[in-house]
Order: structure tokens, then sequence, then C-alpha cells
């Protein structure tokens, strides 16, 4: 049986709904860890680039396999993070925001993601703050969680609103493990499916976050599943879903048992190779919301 046929029959069984998503990825093949911009980094240590090219094509060949469409940019000499595609922009409704970065190392990646999406038939806007995009900026529902703290500036917030038109929530990163958003929050169920959806859930890592925000997660996602410590620090959070299928770590095992626990299908991908720079599953991918 075809992992596809095993997933609509599951999703039958459990009545979670799977959505076909459209996923941004890049080739990692100029990945390697040349500089420090987070603790994952350690230049000193040596990477595996074939090694880090085949973990992620299993995780593009899965998401083909599950029904998804996966586009890809064309990986830059000299940017090997371009392969964490979630920090190229954050797109709703064919409208694509581009990214202002941080840190010198990663600025290079930000006309080649915005020059893709305009050629790609989105709607770009360019950025005054400093924000990484999706790494930053969550959809869940009608909603956009967004996080500062470490890399995306509290006034960007104001600025998705503006873009988007949505009801933006504020969350502050305190641990410099977890320095986006993306690595500490996972959203689980789809933004819409036939006859609407009551609510969106997510899983965290309340560890992750100050005393407000956390406050905020649990007034807001009382159903959410908490996560640990130990799997949020192998990037178990760090993970992609379609509402039925969630895409984690195959060492993030208490999560795994949690996902199940809840009626979602755990589908195991190892990106260990890419956890040497940072990133995980949710990092290297992009969702692209409408335009066709």
């Amino acid at each position: 049986m075809s992992i596809l046929r095993q997933a609509h029959e599951s999703v039958q069984s459990t009545g979670r709904i799977q959505q076909r998503r459209r996923y941004l990825m890049c080739r990692p093949e100029h990945f390697t860890v040349s500089y420090r911009i987070n603790p994952w980094m350690e230049p000193a240590k040596p990477t595996d680039t074939a090694k880090a090219v085949a973990q992620w094509q299993t995780l593009h060949d899965t998401y083909l396999a599950l029904g998804h469409e996966v586009e890809l940019i064309d990986a830059v000499p000299g940017l090997p993070d371009m392969v964490y595609t979630a920090n190229g922009g954050f797109i709703i409704d064919g409208r694509a925001l581009g990214v202002r970065f941080r840190v010198a190392e990663r600025s290079g990646e930000e006309r080649p993601f915005m020059d893709w999406f305009a050629a790609n038939g989105f709607e770009v806007i360019e950025p005054i703050e400093v924000q990484e995009g999706e790494g930053d900026f969550l959809l869940v529902g009608d909603t956009i969680l967004a996080g500062t703290g470490f890399r995306s500036v509290g006034d960007s917030h104001r600025e998705i609103a503006e873009v988007f038109g949505r009801e933006v929530v504020s969350l502050r990163l305190i641990d410099p493990r977890f320095y986006h958003l993306d690595t500490a929050i996972s959203v689980l169920d789809p933004v819409e499916g036939p006859g609407g959806v009551e609510k969106a859930n997510i899983a965290y890592l309340p560890a992750a976050f100050d005393d407000e925000s956390r406050r905020i997660l649990e007034e807001r996602f009382p159903d959410a599943i908490t996560v640990s410590d130990e799997d949020g620090a192998v990037f178990g959070l760090n993970s992609a879903s379609d509402g039925y299928n969630v895409f984690i770590s195959p060492r993030a095992t208490g999560f795994e048992a949690q996902l199940r626990e809840r009626g979602y299908h755990p589908v195991l991908v190892d990106l260990s190779e890419l956890l040497l720079g940072g990133g995980g599953i949710k990092c290297c991918t992009l969702e692209l919301r409408g335009n066709r």
C-alpha cells in the first residue's frame, strides 16, 4: 500500500483533515557551517554536504509522496543557509512579504527570495523592519503568531499586521537555542477545510517563552500539546503539518507519542546534518499560500 493511500485511509478513520500544501524548498548543495549565528552552529565541527542533501531529498520526496506540491529555488554559492527557506518570506493569499535579516551573513538571501516570488506570480512587498519570515511568523487560523526576542524586532509585528490585515499576537522567546518562533511552536491543524474549521491548534515548548507569552498561549490554545524540554532540544517542534501528517524529527519520541494520542500521524524524517546549522524540517519548508 502506498504512503499516500495509507494516509488517506487513516484520515478517514481519525477525522483529522489532511490538506494539500504547496512548499518552497532549496537543495542544500552549498550547505556548510562556516560561521556562528546561533548556538547550534560550530564552525570547527565538520559538516557533510552530501549527507545534508540526501536527508533533505528524503523530506522533499516524502512531501511529494503524500500529495503535496514542492517548488524549488536555486541555491546560490556562498549562501549556505538558503536551504532554510522558511526564513525567506511570509506569504498569505498570493502576497509575499520579503525579509530583512538581523545578521549580515544571511542578508544576501533577501533579494533571491523576493526575485523568486515575483517571477512566480506573487505580489512582493519589500519589508522595512527587521524580521525573518516564517521563522518568526506562523499563521494559525486567521491569526498570525509573531516571535521576537532574538531575530525579528517588535516593530515588524506592526508592519506584518498592516501588510496582511490580520490579528497579530506577539510572543517573546527567551532561550537562545530557540531563536525563531518555528523552533518552539508547531501549527498542527489546517487553516481551513471542508465546511470550515472551528479552531486551529498548536504544540509548543513552554520553557522557550517568557511568563506573559506562556499566559497568552495557555489562554488562546487550551487544547495545545505542551512538549517536553527533551523533545524541544532535538528540534521536535520545528515541524510541518498538513492537518493530519506531522513531519517531525525521529528523536522527538515523546512528541511523536503525544501526536498519535491526538489522532495525528507522525512522519519521521531525520535532518540531523542540517540541525548542525540550526535548522530542521520547518526551517527547510516555506508554505506558499495563494496566487493560483
